[in-house]
């Protein structure tokens, strides 16, 4: 009905049809520039897809804004879902937003703070390559055999801009800057820019969509070999030396590995040298591209760069980037580039206006302004994570509650954030007997666990067991008798209010109310029994996705939108309408995952064949492949949001690959894992199984990095609290184990230090 108000000049947008999206799945609305004017709205799905539209002026920005959701710009900033918040100004969201304060406590990395301010810069998008995020080169050794990553020496200074780390360069913008006599053309101290549309397809050559983007602007031909992006190192070097080349880096060199490899085998030439361009030379320390990525992330997280990166956001984002601290600085870049540098609206003639967008594309586009006073720096890491610079240890087995119910704990979540409304660790049996064990914050401690009193005499710091009060119910429909219980046959909203169980007999799956056992919806679409569940990390709102597998080797993607798996108002629905139905297995699936994050679903069926990996739009993308040597088939699943599948299989396999099929690492385990778990970031893997032993392990070499001491029985299902400091472990026995965990013992910097 919105819509109708419009005027004729958006519908005229839907004459070309390109697709369509719910209004129910818009998360955010961010005003976007192009072409330096403020003329242009991205829309952000549910699935992390984005879309951006590029309308006549302002005005028709604000009319589209107020026809859409109001959902602001996501819950993620910590800023109220308003229209207003959509229209804001980059500095305004800045301002507002607590990420700033989330950096410099830690609770968020230095690439996702550095995603957050291309985000908010008004412009810099994945969706626009001549905004496209830009980030900044951290390593300066690109020639040793090894990389000492507690050398300073091996850092670039951050203070400076990149065409002022080499001091012979960096005179020579300095005189251009003085000497420049023009009364058309302000002063500058770079003639091209640090993230260019060029630069970008440049670094991106060798994977597509780009490589068409590439050859449609080079006419359809590559550009000269020695001009070619062929070497790590001689791209440093030409950043130090050509007076021309002032290239900061893009987000992929951090997660990327595929954009070094020359996979489709294209002909980019031969250099007069005789060398022929392929792959891209990595530097001697990186034997792999998964080995670069990894290296140049681990630098960029590192003490050196977290101390000095609010210099260079300085540079980019703030009072250095213009002005008189930018001259300083050396940090004056073409007019051109800059935010309100000219109108286009107000040039009449379309010649002139065409040769000005020409320039401003060919020119670069410096992001929005967001601050007018220093950055202030980050908290260091002794200060907010004192434990990982001492040799202070938490006792690694915090608590173990014993339930009256001897029944295995088949599936264990922790949704422990305490801005839920009833934080809490809920557990699961084989018999479906669920107890909700509330979680508390306390003063000193880092949350309480609420249930019976069995508990053995064991140290319960950070934790406090209470005896107070008891939440358990039965879920008494009966299950298939052919299902073999286990994990996924359970999932738990993340705001704790429902629990989804599959295996059902009539092939639905069901969903109860955790508050009162009752049940409120059952959903079909299923031709034969739903034999695992899964869900996407969710919103605040509570919204995920909820994915289903059969025996009929079918799944479907269902999104839940806080009460029903459906859009429809019914609570218990028998019509339900599945997102998206995906096909390629050809038996029972027993694993699978969502990955939100990348808009991917992975899963595995009860056969010697590979995983699969779908979009979310249910399109088959890509298998995952067990070595050849093997005749076994998937057991367990996850994916990390860095692009890692880890798939365990019968006969103790354990597999790494990424999510393009490349299998990274591989290892026979001696234990019969039941349950995994990854860390947040990817990097580290927990597992248990029937040994009773919880193992810790480096996700991209598979390296065993700790045992924690062995359990009394076997370790069926594990979660992790929301602070990633306890690890909770359900047991064949019917007992919960809580385990005291901090990742920042294997950080690579604590490790060099003891």
């Amino acid at each position: 009905p919105a819509f109708v108000q419009l005027s004729e000049k958006i519908l005229a947008y839907t004459d070309g049809l390109h697709g369509k999206w719910l209004f129910t799945e818009i998360r955010a609305v961010f005003s976007r520039r192009y072409l330096l004017q403020n003329t242009a709205l991205e829309i952000f799905m549910a699935n992390r897809a984005a879309v951006m539209f590029n309308f006549p002026d302002q005005a028709m920005v604000k009319k589209v804004v107020h026809c859409l959701p109001r959902v602001g710009v996501g819950t993620n900033f910590g800023l109220p879902q308003t229209r207003r918040i959509s229209l804001a100004s980059s500095r305004q969201l800045f301002k507002a937003s607590n990420m700033t304060q989330r950096w410099q406590r830690r609770e968020i990395s230095n690439f996702e703070y550095l995603m957050f301010l291309n985000t908010i810069a008004v412009g810099r998008t994945y969706n626009d390559l001549n905004q496209y995020p830009v980030f900044p080169w951290i390593i300066t050794n690109y020639e040793s055999e090894t990389l000492d990553l507690t050398l300073p020496s091996n850092f670039r200074d951050l203070s400076k801009p990149i065409g002022a780390l080499n001091p012979k360069r960096a005179a020579f913008f300095s005189e251009r800057y003085d000497t420049w006599e023009d009364d058309q053309v302000p002063k500058f101290h770079y003639g091209t820019h640090y993230s260019t549309s060029s630069f970008t397809l440049m670094w991106l050559l060798r994977i597509e969509p780009f490589t068409t983007f590439f050859l449609n602007l080079q006419g359809g031909k590559f550009d000269h070999a020695d001009r070619t992006f062929s070497s790590v190192l001689r791209a440093w070097r030409n950043c130090q030396r050509d007076t021309s080349d002032v290239k900061e880096l893009i987000p992929e060199f951090f997660y990327l590995p595929e954009m070094f490899v020359n996979s489709n085998n294209y002909n980019l030439g031969v250099m007069e040298d005789g060398i022929v361009v392929s792959d891209v030379e990595l530097p001697p320390w990186a034997k792999t591209p998964e080995e670069f990525v990894r290296i140049n992330r681990l630098a960029l997280e590192s003490e050196f760069v977290s101390c000095q990166l609010h210099q260079w956001i300085d540079l980019i984002f703030g009072y250095k980037q213009q002005g008189p601290e930018g001259v300083r600085s050396l940090n004056i870049f073409y007019y051109l580039t800059y935010e309100g540098a000219v109108n286009l609206n107000s040039i009449t003639d379309p010649v002139l206006r065409e040769a000005v967008e020409a320039q401003i594309r060919s020119f670069g586009q410096t992001p929005s302004q967001l601050l007018i006073e220093p950055h202030p720096p980050r908290s260091s890491a002794m200060q907010v994570a004192p434990l990982m610079f001492t040799d202070q240890m938490h006792q690694d087995v915090i608590m173990v509650l014993k339930f009256p119910s001897n029944s295995p704990v088949t599936h264990v979540a922790a949704n422990t954030q305490p801005s839920l409304a009833v934080p809490a660790v809920i557990t699961v049996t084989a018999n479906r007997l669920f107890a909700v064990n509330k979680w508390f914050s306390i003063t000193g401690h880092q949350g309480a666990v609420q249930n019976q009193p069995y508990q053995l005499p064991v140290e319960i710091d950070p934790l406090i067991a209470s005896n107070m009060g008891m939440h358990r119910r039965q879920i008494t429909d009966l299950l298939d008798q052919s299902i073999q219980i286990h994990s996924q046959c359970f999932v738990i909203t993340a705001d704790n209010r429902f629990i989804l169980v599959c295996g059902f007999w009539d092939k639905s799956f069901r969903v109860y109310s955790t508050d009162t056992g009752k049940l409120t919806q059952v959903v079909f679409g299923h031709w034969d029994v739903v034999t695992c569940l899964a869900r996407s990390e969710s919103y605040i709102g509570g919204d995920c996705y909820i994915l289903s597998g059969s025996r009929d080797a079918t799944l479907l993607l269902w999104y839940w939108n806080g009460k029903n798996c459906t859009i429809g108002e019914n609570p218990i629905s028998e019509f339900a309408t599945p997102r998206a139905i995906l096909t390629g297995h050809d038996c029972e699936i027993t694993c699978a995952t969502v990955c939100a994050e990348l808009g991917l679903v992975i899963s595995g069926s009860k056969a010697e064949g590979p995983c699969l990996i779908h979009s979310m739009n249910g399109d088959l993308l890509r298998t995952l492949e067990v070595p050849k040597e093997y005749k076994i088939w998937p057991k367990l699943i996850q994916a990390s949001t860095e692009g890692h599948c880890v798939v365990y299989y019968e006969k103790s396999l354990l597999c790494v690959f990424s999510v393009n099929g490349k299998l990274l690492a591989s290892i026979e385990m001696e234990d019969n894992t039941r349950a995994m778990l990854l860390s947040r970031d990817g990097q580290y893997l927990l597992a248990g199984g029937d040994s009773g032993e919880l193992t810790l392990w480096r996700v991209c070499d598979l390296k065993l990095l700790f045992t924690y001491p062995a359990c009394d029985a076997g370790i069926r299902s594990m979660a992790m609290s929301h602070d990633q400091r306890c690890i909770v472990t359900g047991m064949a026995s019917g007992s919960i184990v809580l385990f005291y965990n901090d990742f920042n013992r294997w950080h690579h910097e604590y490790q060099t230090r003891y």
